[in-house]
């Protein structure tokens, strides 16, 4: 289990808001996929999957803001 979290941002953000999702919850996403979409007052930017599995859960819906270090969502790695 990978947990996405959101990272420092620098430039004194400390939040960023949801705004979509790339896949849904039980799709299958692969490491540097585009998961989801974020805007702050600065800037919009992706934030790619860090592994690849299933994303079993989304903690954040669109239009909810996430602090950094928060958990985004959660990634069931694939066993190899």
């Amino acid at each position: 289990m990978t947990k996405v979290v959101l990272p420092e941002l620098g430039e004194g953000i400390d939040k960023a808001t949801v705004s979509y999702w790339y896949f849904k919850e039980g799709e299958k996403v692969n490491e540097k996929n585009d998961l989801v979409e974020l805007t702050t007052d600065k800037a919009t930017f992706n934030l790619p999957s860090p592994c690849s599995g299933t994303l079993s859960q989304i903690l954040i819906p669109e239009g909810n803001t996430v602090n950094v270090g928060e958990a985004l969502a959660i990634i069931e790695e694939e066993s190899s």
